[in-house]
């Protein structure tokens, strides 16, 4: 008999009783950050914040922007308010309320279409949706000479990047797609932003090259602090000084400017080095974690060989039976495999992203694939089941 799905505060705290973890980092105990911030910024005798000014925040800010190779830096509390910040000020610079992404990108499908009802901006959506953006997708909104006439469309102020596209699986250009297009945005007057949410993650992908090398061709940088770093949460925003300066006030008309921030900002100081240490290590067991699942007929790696520690998952059963599997799993063998799973492109597959951090580096394939193997058989096991019993009953006969 197939169990009724789990509400998501049942699936969450069913996810908690597990003792095995495959996406992320290690869960924390109830206070445990809380406890080591307060260790850490005694130890170091950091005093909080006021109003965004004070010794610790002002080093941190010092620190990452001196890493990523841009002059200024301001602590966010979100990504969100970092990148509409961003926007806004290169399109008031530029006379023009129009900007340009991915159609994939978090402030299109995340974000409550933000950019429009707080900032007034209007948006290209440039690209291929299954690849990054690249230079002819610029190029594309411009005439090939003078004498074609008009552009197709009003030129953007600003192109936002994203380094690497998450809902693509981790993808990134190759280097010279990016110095390509940051030399045409710069020949054509458009300012280059970079959504860094994993630029750390990214960064092993490009080695040799340093994070400032990444950050060289763009004109502003975000980055988190929350998801590869493990923070509780905030943010940064890099660029220019004028332009940081800027910033700063847009932080406090959004309401930013909290009174203290150096919970948030205690949190990713004193984790950034530890983790930038690690992502060799992500990298290397994302490769070796995606090669096992391959292994799993009716399992689809995307990309394949990963690019970043991050990729997607596709499974040739539906969304309602895999989760219902891994329900399963998890009651009966404390494993939890994946977080979200929706529907994959291809009709009755399912899809999941899997993100490689602290979780998978302490368990090998030897353990985890199978696990995998054991959720794509109840997967179909449900699917059959979910089939007959959706199927209208035949009239009975006298």
């Amino acid at each position: 008999m197939i169990p009724a799905p789990l509400t998501a505060a049942g699936q969450e705290s069913l996810r908690r009783r597990c003792t095995a973890h495959v996406p992320g980092h290690a869960m924390q105990a109830p206070g445990a950050e809380l406890a080591r911030i307060g260790k850490w910024c005694q130890k170091h005798g950091w005093h909080a914040d006021r109003y965004g000014e004070g010794e610790l925040i002002e080093a941190f800010e010092r620190k990452v922007a001196t890493m990523v190779g841009k002059a200024a830096a301001v602590f966010m509390p979100s990504g969100t308010m970092a990148q509409l910040i961003a926007l806004r000020i290169w399109c008031e610079r530029a006379g023009v309320r129009r900007i340009a992404m991915h159609a994939t990108s978090h402030l299109e499908l995340h974000e409550e279409r933000a950019y429009a009802h707080l900032h007034g901006l209007d948006v290209t959506l440039l690209g291929g949706r299954e690849r990054p953006t690249e230079a002819r997708d610029l190029a594309a909104l411009f005439p090939a000479s003078p004498a074609t006439g008009v552009a197709t469309v009003l030129p953007p102020a600003a192109l936002l990047v994203e380094l690497p596209a998450r809902e693509i699986g981790g993808r990134l250009p190759a280097w010279e797609e990016i110095e390509a297009l940051s030399a045409l945005a710069k020949s054509r007057g458009v300012r280059l932003h970079m959504d860094g949410a994993r630029l750390w993650e990214a960064r092993e992908y490009f080695a040799p090259k340093s994070l400032a090398d990444l950050c060289a061709p763009f004109d502003s940088v975000y980055v988190s602090f929350y998801k590869g770093i493990g923070a509780l949460a905030g943010a940064m925003l890099l660029g220019p000084e004028d332009f940081i300066a800027e910033a700063r006030v847009w932080r406090r008309r959004h309401g930013g400017t909290l009174v203290q921030l150096h919970p948030f900002v205690a949190s990713a100081a004193m984790r950034l080095d530890m983790q930038l240490a690690k992502m060799p290590a992500y990298r290397a067991r994302a490769l070796d974690f995606a090669a096992g699942l391959s292994t799993i007929d009716g399992v689809v790696i995307d990309p394949q060989p990963p690019q970043v520690n991050l990729f997607h998952a596709h499974f040739a059963a539906p969304p309602a039976a895999l989760t219902a599997a891994r329900d399963q799993i998890a009651s009966e063998d404390g494993a939890w495999l994946a977080q979200r799973i929706g529907p994959g492109d291809t009709p009755g597959w399912s899809s999941t992203e899997i993100y490689v951090g602290d979780n998978l580096l302490s368990q090998d394939n030897s353990t985890v694939v199978p696990l995998f193997a054991k959720l794509l058989v109840l997967a179909h096991s449900h699917a059959r089941s979910m089939s007959l019993r959706a199927q209208p009953r035949m009239p009975a006969t006298t």
